[in-house]
């Protein structure tokens, strides 16, 4: 990854293309690339649809080598839904072949005119660039279908949905699977929708005739690699948990702990929740002959993704994620895995942040436009959505301005970014995290999750606010640093519990770039990461108050524990003193 690839869209004559050095940006990958660039490169002020925000793609520092677990890709870009800097997160094959095209970035600049609908296509001949109209409007599956039937099964792609074509707020950017689906997603802040006011439907790459990345030690790269795998498959979470039952797995974990948000934050138990668990949909999925689990990207060995097979036997959609499935699901008070699985289905081919959508369809309940519970009517506003009307667009904009808009005084967002499937009352740390990370409501900003619930990396008591600061400081310094590396989140869970998994990392990127790291130049990193994004985020007008979670929080006492959340302003505002 020895160059940058700049296309500036909105050029005189058509989209113009320029490779660059990596000058500054040398050395970084991942969430460390995206958020450098933007923090120089974007106008803190600027709209985020207009020309000057940049829309950044970047595989992470060891992607397309042969280590595991080194497939997760970043979209940057100022956010059309906080208004602040933003990292989206994704798996998929797209990372790894970026990286084997030797490209540590792709930066669409500029604007096109309204309307344009771009195909990029990238090789080991060079980069074309052409206007498809043909794709316009179509739905991410179609046009995978399409790049199959001109390019073959063993490519990747980028590409966004009607939703970002839209420029919706909720609105996802798709990568293609090991299967060539499109079912992974950069999904949160709304990146597909800056794609959109690119002009760009589709990214294809190919990297046929492309090398692996060599590290600089290639056999201490190898000997790195095989104790970091080693780690992983003796931990019991990455070994046994997420492989046999993918990240729904947390379901009943999390019911039980009275932490599991069901019908737009009211309560922490949800009646459904076997119904609906990693357990159920595992004997489903095998009953009904389809694949539990499985990698999503090349080199994944924790496989905690799979497939979700339909009443008919056919394949449906991607396993849904544990977010997902509480999303449409509890959340919608929706005990029906089928009826989940198709709003999974509609999200990733309109191409939708599926807990964005669950969460504004959940208010939308709220606010009474439907019954917690009906799944038909979920679907019904899903079909809105897809049809663009006037409440498709305020639904696909998001939960906070569905509340806006129909009068929802308690709405579950912070910087007006949805919050996921922890309710921060009963898991005080991770509403640590959904309060102060850069990114808006995100769990795995700083997944405190794992310490409060599952013990991981110690035991912090999730119902009492004492240690939680520091461990979500903590996790979201290591977060951006593993954001940055290509690294899976996952692997967190390996090496918060085995000093030695977390030393194998660190060889490895010692072994790949020649460095010398520690695990104070590992925190340094994550934590410049972290002082980046805030900097372009208080450019952007963002001051402490923005670092609250929504003042109802603290009044409404969730049941069963019927607690508030407990920490602080004052404790909120120290997050960040390194």
């Amino acid at each position: 990854m020895d160059k940058i690839l700049r296309i500036n869209m909105g050029a005189e004559g058509g989209p113009k293309l320029i490779e660059d050095p990596l000058g500054d940006y040398e050395g970084l990958g991942g969430r460390a690339m995206t958020s450098a660039v933007v923090l120089k490169e974007v106008p803190a002020d600027c709209h985020p649809l207009g020309e000057e925000n940049k829309f950044v793609i970047a595989p992470g520092m060891l992607s397309g080598t042969l280590g595991a677990q080194t497939g997760r890709i970043s979209v940057g870009c100022k956010s059309p839904l906080t208004g602040g800097i933003k990292e989206a997160n994704s798996g998929g094959q797209a990372a790894q072949v970026l990286a084997r095209l030797g490209y540590a970035a792709i930066i669409l600049e500029g604007k096109p005119a309204d309307g344009s609908c771009y195909k990029i296509v990238i090789n080991k001949d060079g980069v074309s660039i052409s206007e498809d109209k043909s794709l316009a409007g179509l739905g991410n599956y179609a046009v995978v279908e399409k790049v199959k039937a001109e390019y073959g099964d063993k490519v990747a792609t980028i590409s966004i949905g009607p939703a970002g074509e839209m420029k919706m707020g909720a609105a996802s950017v798709a990568f293609s699977d090991m299967e060539m689906r499109p079912t992974r997603h950069a999904g949160r802040g709304g990146v597909g929708a800056v794609m959109g006011a690119k002009g760009v439907k589709l990214i294809v790459l190919d990297d046929e005739g492309m090398p692996r990345r060599q590290a600089k030690d290639v056999e201490a790269f190898k000997d790195a690699n095989k104790r970091f795998v080693a780690g992983l498959n003796s931990h019991p979470v990455t070994s046994q948990g997420l492989p046999a039952f993918g990240t729904n797995v947390l379901v009943n974990v999390v019911n039980e702990a009275g932490g599991f948000p069901t019908r737009n934050f009211k309560t922490g138990r949800f009646e459904g929740a076997s119904k609906i668990s990693g357990e159920t949909m595992a004997e489903q999925t095998a009953a009904r002959g389809g694949v539990v689990t499985r990698g999503c990207h090349k080199g994944c060995v924790i496989r905690c993704s799979g497939d979700y097979t339909g009443p008919d036997g056919k394949w449906l959609t991607k396993q849904p994620e544990y977010e997902t499935v509480w999303a449409h699901g509890a959340n919608c008070g929706i005990d029906d895995l089928d009826v989940i699985a198709q709003l999974d289905r509609i999200d990733d081919d309109l191409g939708l942040d599926t807990i964005e959508m669950g969460n504004a369809i959940a208010v939308a309940m709220d606010a009474g436009l439907a019954e917690f519970g009906d799944g038909e009517a979920a679907l019904k506003l899903m079909d809105e959505v897809a049809k663009g009307t006037a409440l498709g667009r305020i639904i696909g904009n998001g939960a906070g301005a569905v509340g806006k808009m129909f009068g929802v005084e308690n709405v579950p967002v912070v910087k007006n970014q949805s919050l996921p499937a922890y309710d921060p009352r009963a898991v005080q740390g991770i509403g640590v995290t959904y309060a102060t990370s850069t990114q808006g409501g995100d769990h795995t900003a700083g997944y405190a999750v794992a310490t409060n619930l599952m013990k991981v990396g110690g035991d912090v008591d999730p119902l009492k606010p004492e240690g939680n600061v520091e461990l979500s400081r903590n996790l979201q310094i290591a977060t951006a640093s593993i954001d940055a590396s290509g690294m899976c989140l996952f692997i967190a869970f390996a090496i918060m519990d085995q000093p030695e998994t977390f030393q194998a990392l660190l060889d490895m990127i010692n072994a790949h770039y020649g460095y010398s790291w520690t695990a104070d130049d590992w925190a340094e990193f994550g934590m410049q990461i972290l002082r980046n994004e805030r900097e372009f985020n208080k450019a952007a007008g963002f001051t402490n108050l923005d670092d609250r979670l929504p003042k109802y929080f603290k009044k409404l006492p969730l049941a069963p524990h019927n607690i508030t959340f407990q920490v602080t302003d004052a404790e909120l505002d120290s997050v960040f003193n390194f």
